[in-house]
């Protein structure tokens, strides 16, 4: 596949096979594709927290909110949920300002579990109280996001935005819709 390829198919996954485990070895590979990314200054200010187990799974799933387009929908039921998580921190040892840093390592997570076979999820509302407590994270580490992982149970589709509405949605088969603006209208001719 193209990076082009990678890029499409990579859509925030919100269902997954939960019995189809990623194991440890898969989530490191994936967050040294985030270490070998670009970071602001060099600075490198990034720390990651790997949950592949059903236990901690456990803890980190009921702190994360899921897809608020979809009104009626409070998220995946048991059985539909991430087989792993990525939560990636900021040490403020470091710096106080975590730039672009977390959305580059994001990124790079993502296409590479697309590249492995699986899906994935930038989520950013996050219970970051709720979170730091259940996973004992130190004060000295900003919790930024929380990537959820697994092998994808959606299908998923890109489609033209209509009538300036960006939502994304499900239709009546349960495919998942996911509007984007047509490069027309995002390329400025200034």
């Amino acid at each position: 596949m193209m990076i082009y390829d990678f890029i499409k198919k990579n859509r925030s996954c919100r269902r997954y096979y939960q019995d189809l485990a990623i194991n440890e070895e898969q989530l490191k590979h994936l967050v040294e594709l985030a270490r070998l990314s670009a970071s602001a200054a060099n600075l490198q200010p990034l720390k990651f927290i790997l949950s592949w187990t059903p236990g901690k799974n456990s803890l980190i799933f009921p702190c994360l909110a899921w897809a608020n387009y979809l009104k009626d929908w409070k998220g995946p039921e048991e059985g539909e949920r991430p087989s792993g998580y990525i939560t990636i921190l900021g040490d403020k040892d470091i710096t106080e300002n975590f730039s672009c840093n977390h959305g580059i390592a994001a990124q790079s997570i993502l296409l590479g579990a697309v590249e492995s076979g699986f899906g994935g999820c930038i989520i950013a509302s996050i219970q970051r109280d709720r979170l730091r407590s259940e996973l004992k994270i130190p004060e000295k580490y900003e919790i930024l996001l929380v990537i959820a992982l697994g092998v994808s149970k959606e299908l998923i589709v890109i489609e033209e935005v209509k009538d300036g509405n960006i939502k994304y949605w499900r239709d009546e088969k349960d495919i998942h819709h996911v509007p984007k603006r047509p490069l027309s209208e995002i390329i400025l001719d200034l």
